[in-house]
C-alpha cells in the first residue's frame, strides 16, 4: 500500500522539492494535479518523473475538472478528448500509471451520459493507440454529486465497452452521493467488495472526509471530521494483500495522508 497527497505539498516550493518533502514525512505516492490543464513540457515531465522514481514515489495525475463528455456543446465534448489526451501524454512523460477523470454531468440529457462517456473515452483510447501509449490507465472517478456521472455500476458499464478503463474510488464521494451511507465496517466492506473486482492490478483510492447535503457533495473536509470515519476503511483493508494507492484530497493533503497511513498499524512509523 502507498499513501500520498493530491498535489505538490507547498513546503517543497518546487515539484522536485515537494517530492523530497513527501518522502521525508514517510509518504510514497503523489497525484500531480492538472485540474486546470496539463501544461508541461516533455522535458519537464521527464525530469520530475525521474526525481519521483529515484525517491520511489508512485505518481498518478488528475485530469482537468472541465472535462464533460456529455456536454450539450459539441465543441466541449471534442475539447474534452484533447484535455484527456494532454493529461495522458503528461502522465506518460512523468511515468504516472493512471490519470483520474471526472467524466461527465448528466445535465439536460441524463439518458445519454453513459453512451457519451463511452464514445469520448473510446476516441481517447484510439488516440493513445496511435501515439503508442500503453502504460497509462484511464481512471474514471466515483463522483459525489447526484447530478454527476460516476457510480461504480456506471463505470463498470464503461469498462465493458472501452479497454484500459478502471474506476478510481473516492470514498468520501460515495458517502456524500448516498447521503451518509458509510457508517459501519460492514458498509465499507460492501463498497470495497464492489470495487476490488473492477480495479485491476492497483486499486486507486481518493480519501478525505466530506460535507454533503440532499444533492450530495458540498466540500471536502479533514479526516478529523469523521464523515465518513476513514478508520473503518483502514480496518477493512488491514489484512488485504491488494496493491493500493491512497491519495489524500482533504484540505490537509500531506498531514492527513500521514494520519490515514497511521490508521494501519503495519504502516505506522515508529
Amino acid at each position: 500500500m502507498r499513501f500520498g497527497p493530491a498535489g505538490y505539498p507547498s513546503e517543497g516550493k518546487t515539484p522536485e522539492g515537494s517530492l523530497k518533502y513527501t518522502k521525508s514525512i514517510g509518504l510514497d505516492a503523489l497525484e500531480v494535479e492538472f485540474v486546470r490543464g496539463a501544461r508541461t513540457t516533455p522535458e519537464r515531465a521527464k525530469a520530475v518523473g525521474e526525481a519521483a522514481k529515484a525517491l520511489d514515489i508512485r505518481l498518478s495525475c488528475h485530469a482537468p475538472y472541465f472535462i464533460s463528455f456529455n456536454s450539450d456543446d459539441p465543441e466541449t465534448r471534442e475539447k474534452s478528448i484533447s484535455w484527456v489526451m494532454d493529461t495522458v501524454r503528461a502522465a506518460h512523460g512523468l511515468g504516472a500509471y493512471i490519470i483520474v477523470i471526472h467524466a461527465a454531468s448528466y445535465g439536460k440529457s441524463p439518458g445519454t451520459a453513459l453512451e457519451s462517456v463511452i464514445e469520448g473515452l473510446s476516441k481517447c483510447r484510439d488516440k493513445m493507440d496511435d501515439d503508442g501509449i500503453k502504460d497509462v490507465i484511464l481512471g474514471v472517478e466515483t463522483m459525489g454529486k447526484k447530478g454527476q456521472f460516476g457510480t461504480l455500476k456506471e463505470i463498470s458499464e464503461v469498462m465493458d465497452s472501452v479497454d484500459g478503463v478502471r474506476p478510481v474510488l473516492d470514498v468520501a464521494h460515495v458517502h456524500a452521493r448516498d447521503v451518509g451511507c458509510l457508517r459501519t465496517k460492514e458498509d465499507m466492506t460492501r463498497l470495497v467488495n464492489e470495487f476490488f473486482p473492477l480495479c485491476g492490478d492497483i486499486a486507486h483510492f481518493h480519501i478525505s472526509c466530506i460535507k454533503y447535503g440532499d444533492r450530495g457533495e458540498i466540500s471536502h473536509l479533514p479526516l478529523s471530521s469523521k464523515e465518513p470515519d476513514m478508520q473503518l476503511l483502514a480496518d477493512v483493508l488491514e489484512d488485504s494483500k491488494r496493491d493500493c494507492t491512497f491519495i489524500c484530497e482533504s484540505p490537509l493533503i500531506s498531514e492527513d495522508a500521514v494520519v490515514f497511513r497511521d490508521m494501519f498499524p503495519k504502516y505506522r512509523k515508529a
